[in-house]
């Protein structure tokens, strides 16, 4: 057995190491991400503010902070391995940025919609349907294979969901329209349906289009979406009138004018770092797995809660947590076993005929 045949083995777990790391990482982004940023969307409105487009805008307008990153990544050799072929066009790449720009806009959009017209129950509860509607694109744009743990748990997350929406006591919270409920219903419902089909379509795009596992087409991917979908905002908020009210906002914001620019400043950097974490998982795994880790952090926002804003914590918050920590933990045990195949599968490819084992 040749130098380079043992060194195989080591470059092979190291690989494997790295993928966790970054799986992990990615993870934690998305966890920490999202609740800093829902529970800072809320202090928002819970302090004054009311423009839709601006909460609209903050979701995508931190997209700045990535430019350091870009830099940095775009002068470093990218390994021959990771580089397509065949590279897609520039016209491609605007294309394909544009698309998921405008999408993004849209979608960020109905969710403020949503959140300004529903109670918040109902609202939580028709989030909850991100799962459902993801899984049914994954099964026909990702060719997602359903196996019992999976299914298992996605009811488990989709049930810990619910019964945040169930247990919310600000049903009445809202004078509404029947014309306004049904706004924020269809946009609230359009939304969630609108953030699967993205999910999926941005797994299609790296394996289709990008076919680059780097953390450069994260970053591309990330960067440009979101500076058209902020330039979709501007427009909206000019056009719609509402950058009038912005400085009377400001000067009325119950701790200050401080306070509100570093609560919209904040709620735009986490939305990047939840963002980072969302496009990577759908790089490093699947768009099913980003959702399903996304709709983890969903009780996890009400726990925070209650040291940050002294919310009451009951039975139902508690065992939401429960659910949603055991469905992680089936999806997580699915690609647990997916690996030892992986890797059986490939122990079998390389045995030679003498009977000799060779790892490559």
């Amino acid at each position: 057995m040749d130098m380079d045949a043992t060194r195989q083995p080591q470059r092979s777990r190291f690989r494997e190491y790295k993928r966790w790391f970054l799986v992990s990482l990615y993870i934690v982004f998305l966890l920490v991400g999202q609740s800093a940023a829902t529970l800072l969307g809320n202090l928002y409105y819970d302090k004054g503010g009311n423009s839709k487009w601006m909460a609209t805008f903050v979701q995508s307008a931190g997209f700045p902070v990535l430019i350091p990153l870009l830099f940095y990544f775009s002068q470093r050799r990218k390994p021959t391995s990771d580089i397509p072929k065949t590279k897609p066009s520039v016209f491609t790449f605007a294309l394909l940025y544009l698309a998921f720009g405008l999408l993004l806009t849209g979608d960020n959009l109905m969710y403020s919609y949503g959140l300004l017209y529903l109670p918040v129950s109902t609202y939580s509860l028709l989030c909850a349907t991100q799962l459902a509607f993801n899984a049914l694109f994954s099964y026909f744009l990702n060719s997602q294979k359903f196996s019992p743990p999976i299914l298992n748990s996605l009811v488990l997350l989709t049930i810990s969901a619910s019964l945040l929406a169930v247990n919310s006591d600000s049903e009445e919270s809202k004078a509404l329209s029947k014309i306004e409920y049904i706004i924020g219903f269809l946009c609230t419902l359009g939304a969630s349906a609108a953030y699967s089909l993205y999910l999926s379509l941005v797994q299609l795009s790296f394996e289709k289009v990008i076919k680059a596992e780097t953390f450069s087409s994260v970053l591309n991917m990330q960067f440009y979406p979101n500076f058209l979908s902020t330039c979709g905002c501007v427009v909206g908020l000019f056009a719609s009138g509402e950058w009038k009210t912005l400085n009377n906002e400001m000067k009325e914001y119950q701790t200050g004018r401080v306070s509100y620019i570093m609560t919209l400043v904040w709620t735009a950097v986490t939305w990047q770092v939840s963002t980072m974490g969302m496009l990577g998982l759908i790089l490093e795994v699947s768009s099913l797995f980003s959702n399903v880790i996304g709709t983890v952090s969903l009780p996890v926002v009400p726990i925070l809660s209650i040291f940050f804003f002294h919310d009451r914590i009951n039975g139902v918050k508690v065992a939401s947590l429960l659910l949603a920590l055991w469905g992680f933990i089936s999806y997580i045990y699915q690609h647990y076993l997916d690996d030892q195949k992986a890797k059986a599968a490939k122990r079998d490819s390389v045995e030679v005929p003498h009977g000799h084992l060779e790892i490559c």
